[in-house]
């Protein structure tokens, strides 16, 4: 019987080499994973800080104004002028259908006054 028993321990030992070995491997494999995802994030933020730099290198008003004004004969661009601008409250939004449905519900021949008189 102690036989068997030591039998048993040594296989369950040799058992849990064998995992911990199997899961240090994975363990290592996944770390080095990380570090070259951690180094492929790096070059992309800075990649993105160099668009980031040449994108505002490239709007600067005053460039734009140049090239607005040599290319004026095939774009026609002109400056913006505030009159060109319009007020947020101009905007026609479409009615819900539920509004509209309560809208053609509603008689309109009886309109009531702010003051509450009733007009025809």
């Amino acid at each position: 019987m102690r036989v068997l028993f030591f039998i048993v321990a040594t296989l369950a030992v040799m058992a849990l080499g064998n995992w911990a070995y199997v899961e240090n491997y994975k363990t290592q494999r996944t770390l080095d994973e990380v570090e070259h995802l951690q180094r492929e994030i790096g070059q992309i933020r800075e990649q993105l800080g160099v668009l980031r730099a040449e994108w505002a290198y490239l709007n600067r008003p005053d460039r734009l104004r140049d090239l607005a004004e040599i290319n004026f004969d095939r774009l026609g661009l002109l400056p913006l002028a505030p009159e060109q601008f319009g007020s947020v409250t101009a905007i026609a939004y479409p009615l819900s259908p539920s509004a509209q449905m309560l809208l053609e519900d509603l008689d309109m021949t009886d309109l009531i006054d702010v003051r509450g008189e009733v007009t025809e």
